[in-house]
Formats: C-alpha cells, sequence, structure tokens
C-alpha cells in the first residue's frame, strides 16, 4: 500500500509568528504558503528533507482546539515530537537562542527527550537516542 505521513500539524494561536519560530528557532524550512480566506495553508518542513512531511501551522481558532492545547499545556504534554540527532545538543543551542525549555534533556530509556514552548501555545518534545 506505500501509507505514509504526507501532512501533520500543529494548532498555533498567530501563524505568522509560529512560522518564526519554526524557521528562525528551530531550523526548519518554509514550505507552501496559500491564502485560504482569513488564514493561510503554511506549512514548514526539516531543513535535511525539503520533500519530506510537512508541518501544518494551523490557526487554533476553534474551540476545541484552544481547549485541547491549553489542557495538554496544563498536563505538560507534548504536542508534537520532533526528532534530533543529539537532544542535549540541540537544548544548548536552542537555549542560546532564547528557547525556553519546560523539560530539560532526559535519558527515559533508549532515548533522550526535553521539551520546549512553541510561544505558540504548545509544548514540543526533542528526542535522540540515549
Amino acid at each position: 500500500m506505500g501509507i505514509r505521513i504526507n501532512v501533520t500539524s500543529v494548532f498555533v494561536d498567530e501563524q505568522a509568528k509560529a512560522l518564526a519560530f519554526y524557521t528562525e528557532r528551530l531550523g526548519f524550512l518554509p514550505k507552501t504558503d496559500v491564502p485560504v480566506g482569513e488564514f493561510r495553508w503554511l506549512t514548514a518542513v526539516g531543513p535535511d528533507e525539503p520533500d519530506g512531511t510537512e508541518l501544518l501551522l494551523e490557526p487554533d481558532q476553534h474551540p476545541a482546539a484552544r481547549a485541547y492545547k491549553a489542557a495538554l499545556v496544563a498536563d505538560g504534554i507534548p504536542a508534537a515530537s520532533f526528532a534530533v540527532d543529539d537532544a542535549a545538543a540541540a537544548h544548548a543551542e536552542l537555549t542560546a537562542k532564547g528557547v525556553r525549555f519546560t523539560q530539560e534533556p532526559t535519558v527515559m530509556g533508549p532515548v533522550v527527550t526535553a521539551i520546549l514552548d512553541d510561544t505558540c501555545g504548545n509544548l514540543i518534545q526533542l528526542a535522540s537516542p540515549a
């Protein structure tokens, strides 16, 4: 069948702010930017995978989306997880860029994880092999 993930999304409070954070701080590359009424179909991709899975920066205008985001943050649960080569090195690099982390790099069995605040209403996990 060859099924695979093409697009996945995170709900964001402001698309322009989200695009700036995900590209300028995290290093994603802008991929698609199409006006859709009041909002945009706005995606980004990993710098090493320009044709890979797209991350849709989706407006959180639906009340359920806002409640979902708030509940996840209140419980410390990441909305998404991104792979990095070295979570500790990524933490150091991003901290130097002013990114705020809610969890320092932590060994969790076969992985090291760290959790950051994306400034758009989400917690995002970074994970690497231990």
